[in-house]
């Protein structure tokens, strides 16, 4: 099993979230499992002709979003558990607080967040 990785400098998309994007869909699909050993920033960057702030940027994507973990000098690997699921009950909880601190009621934030996901991913399916 190994990381495969690769980097298009003529996409739109900057190399760091090429990056952080195929790691994270590598591990959410189990190609790369978890505890897997993931390598150096510094590895990673020669490996794949990076800078090396480039791979270190979405490293910390990627451990702010709950798909790696960092073990101090033991290295990087991919994290163990859902950690989407408790990412999103944690920006959910943030938005219900922050509406309600703005004076929405239960229904105008359900609304504000009905709004957000056609916004995002469109009408739903009748």
């Amino acid at each position: 099993m190994s990381l495969k990785i690769t980097i298009d400098p003529d996409a739109a998309t900057a190399p760091y979230e090429q990056l952080r994007g195929q790691i994270a869909e590598e591990a959410r699909a189990g190609l790369l499992p978890v505890n897997y050993k993931l390598p150096t920033v510094r590895g990673l960057a020669e490996q794949l002709g990076l800078a090396v702030n480039t791979v270190a940027k979405a490293y910390r994507a990627l451990e702010e979003d709950g798909v790696i973990e960092t073990r101090g000098r033991h290295g990087t690997y991919i994290a163990a558990g859902d950690a989407h699921a408790r990412e999103v009950a944690a920006a959910a909880g943030a938005f219900a607080d922050r509406a309600r601190r703005l004076g929405l009621d239960r229904q105008a934030a359900l609304a504000a967040v009905e709004e957000a996901l056609r916004a995002t991913y469109g009408e739903p399916d009748s």
